[in-house]
């Protein structure tokens, strides 16, 4: 089943889609897969994979220095795919991996592909990647099964809107803020209008990420949007082994909850 089929199939229970981030080997290779078991176990609806990278663009300073301690113990692209596909055949919601380019041309893209369709992903995202050359990775990742979602930010022209809709695959990821991630207080007003744009303009999902951290963000952006992506403060609750907070923000993407 698809990314967008599995996105497509929580929105039809009424519910909205919560897709949290996660830095792979903060803390160790050895706790992706409790930590990705236990969020599957609370009811996610995909997991976002970050990879750590020594020279990030988009990160804030809390996925910053995750990205540091990941980087110190060793983590690369190639051990995190290696990490998911030993247990596979247990994770059962979709993984949607995050890196930059040149990993993926350090891996070769055929290999890249091909490894993590191994390891259950079914998305990526690749932040530094311009659109106009996205073209460089379609061939290997349609072979594959793996979408390529494309990060639409406020300042997209409609038109650009348009093209980066049209091309997008399993989701769209609306970026809520001008500059990188982190938790945020309030956010623009005009992005009721920003969302209709993009959901005229698409017939697949558009989540909502960066600066989301509580749970009247997640209720307000549930009012707008098909879910939301939450990532600076689920990488400090995991690191405080604050699971309380993060099925808090679960929970608030649930209908019971919504209004």
């Amino acid at each position: 089943m698809t990314l967008q089929k599995q996105l497509e199939d929580v929105l039809a229970t009424g519910d909205k889609a919560f897709v949290p981030y996660i830095m792979a080997g903060d803390g160790g290779i050895e706790t992706l897969k409790p930590t990705i078991l236990k969020l599957q176990q609370i009811g996610v609806s995909a997991v976002e994979v970050g990879i750590p990278f020594t020279d990030p663009v988009a990160d804030g300073p809390t996925i910053e220095q995750a990205g540091e301690r990941a980087l110190a113990h060793g983590i690369t692209l190639r051990k995190v795919l290696a990490e998911l596909t030993s247990f596979s055949q247990e994770i059962h919601i979709p993984l949607v991996v995050m890196t930059y380019l040149n990993p993926i041309l350090a891996y070769g893209i055929e290999d890249f592909a091909k490894d993590a369709k191994l390891g259950g992903v079914q998305g990526l995202i690749v932040p530094d990647m311009p659109f106009e050359e996205s073209a460089l990775l379609h061939t290997a990742l349609k072979e594959h099964g793996i979408a390529l979602v494309q990060l639409v930010s406020l300042t997209s022209p409609v038109e650009r809107i348009k093209k980066l809709a049209a091309a997008s695959e399993g989701f769209i990821y609306a970026v809520t803020v001008n500059g990188i991630t982190g938790e945020r207080v309030s956010f623009a007003t005009e992005l009721a209008g920003h969302f209709a744009n993009l959901k005229a303009a698409s017939n697949i999902p558009v989540l909502a990420g960066f600066g989301i951290s509580t749970i009247e963000h997640v209720k307000s952006f549930g009012d707008i949007a098909d879910g939301v992506i939450v990532g600076s403060k689920i990488v400090t609750a995991l690191v405080e082994q604050d699971w309380a907070t993060i099925e808090a923000l679960v929970q608030a993407t649930k209908k019971a909850t919504i209004n």
